[in-house]
């Protein structure tokens, strides 16, 4: 049984990964499942609300550019996809995998797109942390020159 967490972490994943990645990681795993639309890609807006400090009152940050769509495979299971921007064949990508990732192929989806996906973004993240230190600077007085 999938735990809501891992469906929603995945989910996350594929929005937020590269497009460019996704489709190429998706042409080297080289499956073709055969599905139909429940809602074929459509693109939309959504208000991004933000919190001040994280924790304050909700706020409306501005509107912001989404794809969405749902496949059912042949098998019955269904699968949906919501990606920032216009990106229609991504957005269809995700919700393949989203599905996929629910049934017996699970394993080969997680091997071939989500893996790849999650050790880039990290190392991504990491080297930006890195540039982000080196330009530190550190105001630690030895000296006040006061007598």
């Amino acid at each position: 049984m999938i735990e809501e967490n891992q469906r929603r972490d995945w989910i996350g994943l594929l929005a937020r990964a590269p497009a460019t990645r996704v489709k190429a990681l998706w042409d080297e795993l080289g499956v073709a499942p055969e599905f139909s639309w429940l809602r074929r890609p459509e693109i939309g807006g959504v208000m991004v609300r933000g919190r001040m400090g994280g924790t304050g009152a909700p706020f409306n940050l501005g509107e912001m550019t989404v794809t969405r769509c749902s496949v059912r495979l042949s098998c019955g299971t269904a699968g949906h996809g919501y990606v920032q921007g216009r990106d229609q064949r991504k957005a269809e990508i995700a919700a393949l995998c989203d599905a996929l990732l629910q049934t017996q192929g699970a394993a080969q989806v997680h091997q071939g797109i989500l893996t790849p996906l999650t050790h880039e973004m990290a190392r991504a993240r990491q080297d930006r942390a890195e540039k982000a230190a080196a330009t530190k600077v550190d105001f630690f007085t030895l000296v006040r020159g006061e007598d």
